[in-house]
């Protein structure tokens, strides 16, 4: 899940998605042209972020949007009492750096070491202004980032520690398939405290979870970066249903 679906930053930046009006098998795909992502390189630079590297802080001007090539990093917001709070993870191909009112509405930080397009945005909005395809390839991520909302926000719902940990290694798997990655293994390329800061609970209960789901033979752990789900019937159970394909937990857009 570290390295882009598209051509490792080598054609300019690139907007994967599920195309919301279209039938897509619930597959992701490439929705820039060749050309569209050669207009883009013209006006991105390319930044690099060592792992943990806050990327922008919230409330900071927003001069420029993001663009994966390689890479984890994570949106959050902080709590009065210094906690922060993952709200998206994302992933090689998202964009981040969304912003209101000429400000970054979360922080973002690194959670490997990560590579991306820089794309100020006095430029991107010039660009976009003469682009009606390009803008409506980004409000395709949009859309995107307000499902991904809503799920996230029903994995916090849930009571169960064992159910959120559920919830979340099934969108993980989920995303892998729509971005057509294998998946006989989830990849977790987040430490178990940052799991902890999305699903909304401490390390202790992420481990223990995890630990309860290894004891049941449900989930088998390798290396604590992959996982591979050994009883499927009890894995869905535990989450209630299992998700479409496609749906997966990535904002895209953050």
């Amino acid at each position: 899940m570290a390295k882009s679906p598209s051509a490792m930053g080598g054609q300019g930046p690139a907007i994967w998605a599920i195309d919301p009006w279209a039938s897509s098998a619930g597959r992701m795909q490439q929705l820039l042209t060749d050309e569209e992502r050669v207009r883009l390189a013209v006006i991105a630079s390319i930044v690099r972020f060592k792992k943990r590297a806050v990327i922008y802080r919230e409330g900071d001007r927003a001069d420029a949007i993001f663009n994966i090539i390689s890479g984890v990093a994570a949106a959050y917001k902080k709590a009065p009492d210094g906690s922060e709070h993952i709200t998206a993870f994302l992933l090689p191909d998202d964009l981040l750096g969304l912003s209101e009112e000429g400000k970054y509405t979360n922080s973002s930080k690194a959670i490997t070491p990560l590579t991306a397009y820089r794309l100020p945005l006095p430029a991107l909005r010039s660009r976009l202004s003469k682009d009606a395809a390009l803008e409506l390839h980004v409000i395709c991520k949009l859309c995107q980032e307000l499902r991904q909302a809503q799920r996230h926000g029903f994995l916090l719902s849930q009571r169960r520690a064992i159910s959120k940990v559920v919830m979340f290694l099934q969108l993980l798997e989920q995303l892998q398939a729509a971005r057509a990655e294998q998946v006989e293994e989830i990849d977790l390329p987040m430490d178990r405290s940052d799991i902890g800061e999305y699903t909304g609970m401490t390390l202790a209960a992420v481990s223990r979870a995890f630990r309860r789901l290894i004891a049941r033979g449900i989930i088998k752990v390798r290396n604590r970066r992959r996982v591979t789900i050994t009883d499927r019937d009890a894995f869905d159970k535990i989450a209630g249903h299992p998700i479409e394909p496609g749906h997966g937990m990535s904002n895209r857009a953050s």
